[in-house]
């Protein structure tokens, strides 16, 4: 799918497409290529992807590429909430199954337990299957206060752990509130497991997804404001690996050139 536009800012390129729609069959289209490749090369692939509304489109997309051996792919996503059982209308992982796995039956679907029991044996055991897999490829959005998972600011750019438990903050629970998640803001979990910043920029593939007008300032400011915790998605600039997938409305205050 050819973008309106492309231009690289940092290290980073962007593509630029005429409608959410669009880029979703984009990103979409890449990251099949990225798994068609890889299970050549490889046999099996992990891949991790992301929730929420911004991720529509894309997992619409995706549900129908043709040529890629989902028998081969082990499927991870990014977080979950501190307690929720996965029969929630909000869980992450309820997302996960009813937009993507359902649908395509991978070979297999490693969802976060944020209701276990134990939390730290919770971690643990994900951190323990994120390094035996190895992901090749991570699909995330930018959140409306800048936010990469629920690595709210300010982000730990540096931190050694693959997953940990983070407070969420007051704009990313308003957040879930507007996408029509919960009723109200004091329904959403304060707290929740998420992978880390350096978790989810390790695979050698990072496609970020970010349509609509709602994500417009986060992009700007994550493309021309300083790179800082403060902004935990400026640091995708950085990156030679990362593509940032934009429609018209996201990128409209944007006059990023280099």
């Amino acid at each position: 799918m050819e973008s309106e536009k492309t231009m690289i800012c940092g290290k980073m390129e962007i593509g630029i497409y005429s409608s959410n729609e669009t880029l979703g069959v984009a990103a979409a289209e890449d990251l099949a290529e990225i798994l068609r490749s890889a299970i050549a090369e490889q046999g099996e692939v992990s891949i991790i992807v992301a929730t929420g509304n911004s991720q529509l489109s894309f997992m619409k997309a995706l549900r129908i590429q043709q040529g890629i051996a989902w028998d081969r792919v082990a499927v991870f996503h990014m977080d979950e909430y501190l307690g929720m059982s996965d029969q929630h209308p909000a869980s992450f992982r309820r997302y996960i199954r009813e937009k993507l796995t359902d649908v395509v039956h991978p070979r297999v679907f490693y969802g976060i337990e944020g209701d276990a029991e134990d939390v730290e044996a919770e971690l643990a055991r994900y951190t323990s299957l994120i390094k035996q897999h190895k992901p090749v490829a991570c699909v995330l959005g930018i959140g409306e206060n800048g936010h990469l998972a629920f690595n709210d600011p300010p982000a730990d750019f540096e931190t050694g752990e693959t997953i940990h438990v983070v407070d969420l903050a007051e704009a990313a629970r308003r957040q879930q509130v507007g996408e029509g998640h919960f009723a109200a803001v004091d329904e959403v979990p304060r707290q929740a497991l998420t992978l880390s910043v350096p978790a989810l920029l390790a695979p050698s593939h990072v496609l970020a997804v970010v349509p609509e007008a709602r994500k417009a300032p986060a992009v700007k400011a994550a493309l021309e404001g300083p790179v800082s915790p403060a902004c935990p998605a400026s640091i995708l600039r950085t990156l030679e690996h990362v593509k940032l997938y934009l429609d018209l409305d996201s990128a409209s205050l944007l006059h990023c050139e280099d």
